[in-house]
């Protein structure tokens, strides 16, 4: 009997370290993604800011940004059957369609793909054509009636995974008339079987409209798909005719419906709600306006003349006040800023710190859209509010003779509030507290709590709300006393045996049912030590190149906690610096062991945090500083270059590259030399030709890991302690 006690103690603290270690792994992996969706909306910010409200940018800037932002449309692409021109040969294997489609070509279809084979251009052309038509005779808000059929399936995000779509199939059936589905936006990005995936989807809409739907999610998007892979997916796939291809998706992605309601009762939409969601508005919006939720809504820095109001005022408030109103506005943000410093006595060097705090602080019905890392010497200084983001002020105080009249601010144009309609849609969260907040984590969107839940159901006599946008463990997940689910049917998404995958099923009763599954090959070979121990250290690596790329904001911060030099901080002091810089909300004291070693007085060597990582291709021409900037911002770099690679060859011209790093410059806020930069160009300009090949550029600014297996034996020891 004391033996089975004591093995249940045993057996009950392995568990409960193996799920702490599992929920520190899924921490680390949502917190770098937010992080990047954060990234992907400053840069979009910054290039909607400059395009809007500045001629040029040392002669170039708005002029590579404007074929992202505002494309203009090929008109070749007008021509109703210009896919007709493009020949299909006798070579070509793959799926032949004829449309209207049948559900023999959609069988077709569905096999090829299971194949590995490649739908031919001129189909893809042709389908997207159909497609378009269609979505435009639909709605904003799809309405649905159980008392048609059965049960409706409703499906998540899927980020192109083929075999996550084909499992759902499998288990639940083909789409029919017997079996509907709801497909929950996010269907493209990040795996690499977007363009079959949406294909797919396409195919059953256009065979089964009214049992097929599909609502549109925040990757839905051309600004997007840049950062996340759809648009590198289809230029790969399809050399020739890519670029009319994406401009049809972009087409056909703004005229996806925004929400589905069943039965009056399930309100279904991507990402969530907002305290100013008002369906009844949404439902009239010009959906197809908002071609991207990224592309914000041109302000010029004088709309509704408030810059000049608020310059008048600060000018009358300086004659009757002895300490000027730009002394008490720096205060102000000093205390603000000392506030989000949590008692740290670090500066955040990271031109993102400001943006991040200016996001912050942003009103708490508003959505959040990150504003821009605009260049000091171009920000509009006389207002306070960002270029990007609605001036959101419950009273404005105007000149009126001699002296200050209050007047209700001017309500925001149509515009704007369809676009804020759509951000909150696509980009919100769900949050235990109540009230309504700027969603800062993300970039985008709105935390909504239960209150705001709670009355937007019953202001419309709604009584569940599902919706999708993040990865959940299990696949699913229930929030606001039952009455928001979230949704989400790609299975594997972080790492292999990370999470599982989910859809629900909604019959006349109106009772939703999970049902969960898991594309593998090999997790259900491996123990469930085994899957967490994978999965944790894809994690650690990640993290462990986040720490590389901010290494001499991490050096600065443990350099003024260690006067002395003596190389080592508290654990408290090492845990401060990371969360100040990094800003990732993670549990540091855990994570500790595996990022650094420490002293034998119990202090942390903070240079051990970089030791296991170094660059991919050493450049002695780059400055480390540079390097820095480089690692960190390889990303970004790379979507300006996609910008400009006009053909998508995956070659500029060194002068391209040049205007690439003044615009890259602009959007950080920094200087960088341009001798500098010309001698990095010149550096990698291999055989002389004038042309840089910025694949293998990018490449070299890629972090590589030295002690590949120095997790997996830190791992064995840890598990050999528990075992």
């Amino acid at each position: 009997m004391k033996a089975a006690v004591l093995i249940q103690r045993w057996y009950r603290r392995y568990m409960a370290r193996l799920e702490m270690r599992r929920r520190y792994t899924w921490n680390i992996f949502q917190s770098i993604e937010y992080a990047g969706e954060q990234d992907q909306l400053q840069l979009s910010s910054f290039f909607s800011f400059m395009l809007d409200n500045f001629t040029q940018l040392n002669g170039n800037g708005p002029d590579l940004i404007s074929q992202l932002l505002d494309p203009v449309v090929d008109p070749w692409l007008d021509k109703e059957t210009c896919y007709n021109l493009i020949a299909v040969p006798e070579s070509y294997t793959g799926p032949r369609l004829s449309f209207p489609l049948s559900v023999s070509d959609t069988n077709t279809l569905l096999g090829a793909f299971k194949e590995q084979q490649t739908l031919h251009a001129r189909y893809v052309l042709q389908l997207l054509y159909e497609t378009k038509k269609l979505l435009k005779q639909m709605p904003n808000i799809i309405h649905l009636s159980t008392s048609y059929t059965k049960e409706i399936t409703i499906c998540g995000d899927l980020h192109g995974r083929l075999d996550d779509l084909l499992l759902i199939f499998y288990k639940n059936g083909l789409p029919s008339a017997e079996t509907p589905y709801v497909f929950n936006g996010d269907f493209v990005d990040r795996g690499k079987k977007s363009v079959e995936v949406v294909m797919l989807l396409f195919a059953y809409l256009l065979l089964y409209p009214d049992y097929m739907h599909l609502n549109r999610g925040n990757h839905e998007d051309h600004i997007m798909n840049l950062r996340y892979g759809f648009t590198k997916e289809v230029m790969l796939k399809y050399k020739t005719h890519g670029r009319e291809i994406l401009q049809l998706f972009q087409d056909v992605f703004s005229l996806l419906p925004v929400a589905t309601v069943i039965d009056g009762k399930i309100l279904i939409v991507h990402g969530g709600i907002s305290d100013q969601t008002d369906l009844d508005f949404l439902s009239t919006i010009e959906r197809h306006k908002v071609k991207s939720a990224l592309r914000f809504p041109k302000r010029s820095l004088e709309q509704l003349d408030i810059s000049q109001s608020c310059r008048q005022m600060k000018r009358m408030r300086s004659t009757d006040c002895s300490r000027p109103s730009s002394s008490r506005s720096h205060s102000k943000n000093q205390k603000t800023q000392n506030q989000r410093k949590r008692r740290c006595r670090l500066s955040r060097q990271d031109s993102a710190a400001s943006t991040s705090s200016s996001s912050s602080s942003s009103s708490s019905s508003a959505s959040s859209l990150c504003s821009p890392r605009t260049p000091s010497c171009l920000t509009p200084r006389p207002c306070p509010s960002s270029p990007s983001m609605p001036y959101t002020v419950s009273v404005l105080q105007v000149p009126f003779l001699d002296s200050l009249s209050s007047v209700p601010p001017p309500s925001p144009p149509q515009h704007e509030r369809e676009w804020k309609q759509i951000v909150d849609i696509l980009w919100s969260d769900p949050k235990t507290q109540e009230g309504c907040s700027a969603n800062t984590f993300r970039g985008g969107g709105c935390y909504f709590g239960p209150d705001i839940t709670q009355r937007l159901l019953l202001q419309h006599g709604l009584q569940l709300l599902i919706r999708s946008h993040e990865c959940k463990q299990e696949g699913y997940e229930l929030c606001h006393g039952g009455q928001v689910i979230t949704i989400f049917s790609a299975s594997n998404y972080y790492e292999e045996g990370s999470n599982r995958g989910a859809y629900i099923k909604v019959g006349r009763e109106l009772v939703p049912r999970f049902y969960q599954y898991q594309v593998s090959r090999t997790t259900r070979k491996l123990t469930l030590t085994q899957r967490v121990r994978a999965a944790e250290g894809s994690a650690l690596r990640a993290l462990k190149e986040k720490l590389f790329t901010h290494r001499s904001e991490l050096m600065s911060g443990f350099q003024q906690y260690d006067q002395n030099n003596t190389g080592c901080v508290s654990v408290s002091e090492w845990a401060q610096v990371l969360e100040s810089v990094l800003r990732l909300d993670l549990p540091w004291r855990t994570l500790r062991p595996h990022l650094a070693c420490l002293a034998p007085d119990g202090s942390v060597e903070y240079q051990s945090c970089f030791e296991d990582m170094e660059p991919g291709i050493p450049l002695s021409q780059v400055t480390p500083n540079l390097a820095e900037t480089l690692f960190r911002y390889r990303t970004d770099i790379g979507i300006i270059f996609n910008i400009i690679d006009k053909d998508h060859s995956g070659l500029i011209s060194i002068e391209e590259f040049r205007h690439t790093w003044r615009l890259f410059s602009a959007h950080l806020g920094v200087d960088i030399d341009d001798r500098a930069i010309d001698d990095l160009a010149r550096s990698i300009d291999f055989n002389k030709d004038g042309s840089i090949d910025f694949t293998e550029f990018l490449e070299a600014f890629r972090v590589v890991h030295k002690l590949d297996n120095k997790d997996q034996q830190l791992n064995g020891k840890m598990d050999g302690k528990f075992s």
